[in-house]
């Protein structure tokens, strides 16, 4: 029996556009991806530790809000004030969920973030280069790349998580 794939997913849509359609339609599932993997989970759920690091369903979105920012405007499009965070403290305390911290708060904060990210992306061509405190020069093309692989690595982890929290499986 022929498995059809479902036309409204974005990277199926994209599968004859150019370039920069197909890096944003793959870059957009995988964050649409990990939003899915919290949809209907409370707040002490999304929380729940259940491996032995402390990543949780709620810290993977606050920490990808992080990355989000420190590749997209931090880097890309720096405001005054802006640094780019390099450390391993920056990086376990992206993870790390305040007491107060809420799925839909952080939910809201990853989802602009990532609106703030596609805006800056558009706003450059694919071949801009900036220079970056650990790698040197790095290109859009590069970031767009890099950031597939981060939040697709990422809403895997959420994948796991998500089953083992509740049994739910799946992409989509």
């Amino acid at each position: 029996m022929e498995q059809t794939i479902d036309p409204s997913l974005g990277p199926v849509l994209a599968r004859t556009g150019d370039e920069r359609a197909v890096l944003s339609a793959f870059l957009d599932f995988h964050r649409g991806v990990l939003l899915r993997k919290l949809r209907g989970l409370s707040d002490a759920d999304a929380g729940r530790r259940l491996v032995p690091s402390a990543t949780t369903l709620a810290g993977l979105v606050k920490h990808l809000t992080l990355v989000e920012r420190n590749w997209f405007p931090t880097l890309l499009a720096p405001e005054p004030g802006d640094v780019y965070l390099t450390s391993e403290e920056d990086a376990v305390a992206s993870f790390t969920l305040g007491d107060q911290e809420t799925v839909a708060e952080l939910v809201a904060a990853y989802e602009r973030a990532c609106a703030r990210s596609r805006a800056v992306a558009a706003s450059l061509d694919l071949d801009h280069v900036v220079p970056h405190p650990q790698l040197g020069e790095v290109s859009l093309r590069w970031i767009l790349v890099h950031m597939i692989e981060e939040t697709a690595r990422h809403a895997g982890h959420a994948d796991i998580l998500r089953e083992l929290t509740d049994g739910e499986c799946g992409a989509i």
